[in-house]
């Protein structure tokens, strides 16, 4: 990164040529983006538009979570791309989660398509991790109903991973319920959700507020966490060749690389 410095009056001025990233949040969402800004190394900027059309209050199921990704997203790619960012990233592992990965990797290519920038989808990002980690056996947990927990180990089987346990929440929870879950919960089912089998441990979804637990929870188990934001911002970050720096919330999926 091009970084110099300069005197502006009085005062020593550094002056950074920024990076932006361009990101989608559901609209109740409110975790995803301090998380991501947690992991945003010094001269990268993240600017978020939001995607609605959901009932916060109903339960997020599988149907619910395709419907919500296949709708229209032209006019938050256009405000994006005229904030002039380089790289488009879909902050709702769920939303292709619950399609497969031949629906995500083409939802992908369909936000290149219409914003000619490349594009990452948090499903994508957390099999990208796991992969880059070695891990080929990993344990599972979220706040998403048993249907939409099969999905999910399902897209993670396919592609090559094996999940060899998983745990969830007793109860069903809304949208505005897993945004309301703690980092103390997510820590209480990362411990629950291993195994002796598991390399790796994932939490997915973009609204749970995992990644404050990551370092406790590496810590417990002594293996690698991977959350949604962590593997999203994971992805953009190696995409666009920016150095992790000292990311010390990311846990060992950023320290490793430093």
């Amino acid at each position: 990164m091009d970084k110099r410095e300069y005197r502006l009056g009085d005062f020593r001025v550094e002056e950074r040529r920024l990076r932006r990233i361009g990101m989608i949040v559901p609209a109740s969402n409110t975790n995803a983006e301090p998380d991501c800004l947690m992991l945003a190394p010094a001269g990268l900027t993240i600017h978020f538009t939001r995607s609605g059309g959901y009932d916060v209050d109903a339960i997020p199921d599988s149907e619910q979570m395709r419907r919500f990704a296949r709708q229209a997203l032209d006019q938050q790619l256009q405000l994006l791309v005229d904030g002039r960012v380089e790289l488009i990233a879909y902050a709702c592992t769920s939303a292709t989660l619950a399609d497969g990965p031949e629906f995500d990797q083409a939802f992908c290519d369909e936000i290149t398509a219409k914003s000619g920038l490349p594009a990452v989808t948090t499903a994508g990002a957390l099999v990208e991790a796991i992969r880059d980690l070695g891990c080929k056996r990993v344990a599972f947990t979220s706040p998403y109903v048993p249907r939409l927990v099969d999905d999910s180990i399902d897209f993670i089987e396919r592609c090559g991973i094996e999940v060899v346990n998983q745990v969830s929440f007793e109860n069903e929870l809304s949208s505005l319920e897993q945004n309301r879950l703690t980092p103390e919960d997510a820590y209480h089912m990362g411990l629950k959700a291993d195994h002796p089998q598991a390399q790796a441990l994932v939490v997915s979804c973009t609204d749970y507020r995992a990644l404050e637990a990551v370092t406790a929870l590496e810590a417990a188990l002594g293996k690698p966490v991977v959350t949604s934001n962590s593997a999203l911002m994971y992805a953009c970050l190696k995409r666009l060749g920016i150095d992790f720096g000292e990311l010390a919330a990311g846990g060992f999926l950023f320290s490793r690389r430093n």
